[in-house]
C-alpha cells in the first residue's frame, strides 16, 4: 500500500470511556437527557448505548477521582485488519499492549497517541440483542426508538484536544490508516483542527 493511500482497516469508532467523579449524576444525564440505555455494569463502570448502536455499548462511564477521557476504541474490520494496525503501530515504535478485552468486546491492543490519549483497537465484539420490549419494528434498526431525552441514535465521532494538531493528525493517518476529511489552518499556516 502506498503511504498516500489510507488503509481501511478500521470499521468505526466503537466506544468511548469517560471518567467521572459523579457517576450517579453522569448516569442520569446520559440516560434522561441524552437518551442512552444501560446495557451492562461491571465494577465501577456502567455501559450505555444509543438506540441504533449495533454493538453492546457506545459509552462506558467509570467512577474516578476526576473527570476525563479513559480511552476511545476503534473496531477493526476483522482479525487481519487488527493485526495490520497493531503491526503498523509497533513498526512505528508506538508502545502498547494487549488486554483480554472488556464487557462487550474481545482482546484489545491499547496504546497512547502523541497527546497521551488512551486508544484501543479490537475486533471481536458482542452484537446487541434487543429484548422483546426493545425489538424494533424495522429490520435495519438495532432496537426500538426510545422516545427519551435527545434520543441519541449512535456514536459517530469524538473530538480530541491536542497541543500539536499536526503531529496528532499525522499519527492517526500513518498508524491507523485514517484520512483527512476536514482541516482548520490559520493564516500563519498552523493547523488548528483536523
Amino acid at each position: 500500500m502506498h503511504m498516500d493511500e489510507p488503509a481501511v482497516d478500521l470499521a468505526h469508532l466503537g466506544h468511548v470511556e469517560l471518567l467521572t467523579p459523579k457517576l450517579d449524576e453522569s448516569l442520569r444525564f446520559f440516560v434522561d437527557v441524552i437518551g442512552l440505555a444501560v446495557s451492562g455494569e461491571r465494577g465501577d463502570s456502567v455501559y450505555l448505548r444509543g438506540w441504533d448502536d449495533y454493538e453492546r455499548h457506545t459509552l462506558k462511564l467509570t467512577a474516578a477521582p476526576t473527570s476525563g477521557l479513559g480511552h476511545l476504541a476503534f473496531r477493526a474490520r476483522g482479525p487481519r485488519a487488527l493485526e495490520r494496525r497493531v503491526a503498523a503501530l509497533q513498526q512505528g515504535s508506538v508502545d502498547g499492549g494487549w488486554s483480554d478485552g472488556d464487557l462487550g468486546h474481545g482482546p484489545a491492543f491499547s496504546f497512547a497517541d502523541p497527546e497521551g490519549h488512551r486508544v484501543e483497537l479490537y475486533d471481536e465484539t458482542e452484537w446487541y440483542k434487543p429484548s422483546e420490549r426493545d425489538r424494533p419494528a424495522l429490520k435495519n434498526q438495532a432496537s426500538r426508538f426510545p422516545g427519551r431525552g435527545a434520543n441519541l441514535r449512535r456514536l459517530d465521532h469524538c473530538n480530541l484536544f491536542a497541543a500539536d494538531v499536526r503531529a496528532s493528525r499525522v499519527f492517526f493517518e500513518r498508524h491507523l490508516g485514517m484520512r483527512l476529511t476536514e482541516q482548520i489552518v490559520f493564516d500563519d499556516g498552523s493547523e488548528q483542527g483536523a
